[in-house]
């Protein structure tokens, strides 16, 4: 299931993973008792990809540890790309993709406000504004539907950041 989404197919059928395990597709369903089981697995196994966000961070201020989160995430998107599409697909009849969803999106969002702490605190839209900047929505926005590169995509994510943070402390 994992080599045939990577490869870009968006929902490969329990037919498609037999095939590509080399076996019949009873012995799918002896390991998996359905299709949503299968995904579990699935997603289970892609959940380790997000440990990468959990590692502290090696700076100590905010802005550096918001550079940080979002080189760690852009990778982790770019890496994941075929499987965030695939779960679009899947997730309206999915209780388990579904339900990692929500689960990934609230970590990510306590990470993010756990890093600019109180660097918001006067400008909600603007919290909100940084998070859909660095959500995975974003990125396959930028790779997908603009067609933009890795490296153009993260770019403008950084630019556009930098225009919603807080103005820097001036010396005095």
């Amino acid at each position: 299931m994992l080599g045939l989404v990577a490869e870009g197919a968006i929902s490969p059928s329990a037919e498609e993973v037999a095939a590509r395990a080399g076996v019949g597709l009873r012995s799918v369903f002896r390991h998996f008792r359905d299709m949503e089981s299968l995904f579990q697995a699935m997603q289970m196994r892609l959940a380790q990809d997000y440990q990468l966000w959990l590692v502290p961070f090696s700076t100590i201020d905010w802005r550096s540890q918001l550079a940080e989160l979002i080189e760690r995430r852009v990778m982790t998107y770019e890496r994941l790309l075929p499987f965030m599409r695939a779960a679009d697909v899947h997730r309206h009849r999915s209780v388990t993709i579904y339900d990692e969803h929500l689960r990934i999106r609230a970590i990510m969002r306590a990470r993010l406000k756990s890093v600019v702490g109180d660097a918001f605190a006067g400008d909600p839209d603007g919290l909100e504004a940084l998070d859909l900047l660095v959500s995975p929505e974003t990125w396959q926005r930028l790779r997908l539907a603009q067609n933009l590169t890795p490296a153009v995509a993260r770019r403008v994510i950084e630019q556009q950041v930098e225009r919603v943070l807080p103005p820097r402390p001036r010396d005095s």
